[in-house]
């Protein structure tokens, strides 16, 4: 079981003190926020093409790195590492060939149906304000998308003047990083 070798491993990392050369303190060392897509190929690409090393950066991530709610959790988080930690600027960076540039939330509903959810649950989402459809639409262009997550980001009334929000594409192939919006 995937877990079990997990905490095999994990007691092995503890014992053996090999978090030794990772040990940092909570404060980005180059004061920036990175809110980036949760795809598993920029797991250990994007950190290494922007030479991000443990301590650098705090790092946020979601489905295609969307930002539409500016008191959703996301924000928060971005918030929380300027005020409290110390954070200086934001970087959005999205990516190509995302998989929310696709999402299709017809499918989803379909797929949430296949798997058990009740039509009764999806009528009561629906009732309580959750809309399916705007939750987990996607994008056609991750620039677009880029732009308007760092513009949900720029607006906020919460976010201090002397912050600056930049937004990139990373190609998750490669790691060259085009800029779209500079802060």
């Amino acid at each position: 079981m995937l877990l079990d070798e997990m905490l095999e491993y994990n007691l092995e990392f503890v014992n053996q003190k090999k978090y030794e050369p990772l040990k940092t303190d909570n404060i980005p060392n180059k004061r920036t926020v990175i809110f980036t897509c949760m795809d598993t190929r920029l797991v250990e690409l994007l950190p290494k093409a922007l030479n991000i090393k443990n301590g650098d950066v705090k790092m946020v991530k979601n489905a295609g790195a969307i930002l539409r709610n500016p008191f959703d959790s996301i924000m928060k988080g971005i918030l929380v590492a300027i005020y409290e930690l110390k954070a200086e600027r934001v970087m959005v960076i999205g990516h190509h060939d995302c998989g929310m540039s696709h999402a299709d939330p017809a499918a989803l509903r379909q797929s949430l149906l296949e798997n058990g959810i009740t039509e009764e649950t999806l009528n009561t989402l629906n009732h309580s304000g959750i809309d399916l459809e705007s939750e987990f639409k996607g994008f056609n262009s991750v620039e677009d998308s880029v732009k308007e997550s760092a513009s949900v980001i720029r607006s906020h009334p919460l976010l201090p003047s002397y912050v600056n929000v930049h937004g990139l594409v990373i190609d998750p192939a490669t790691g060259k990083l085009d800029l779209v919006t500079k802060g």
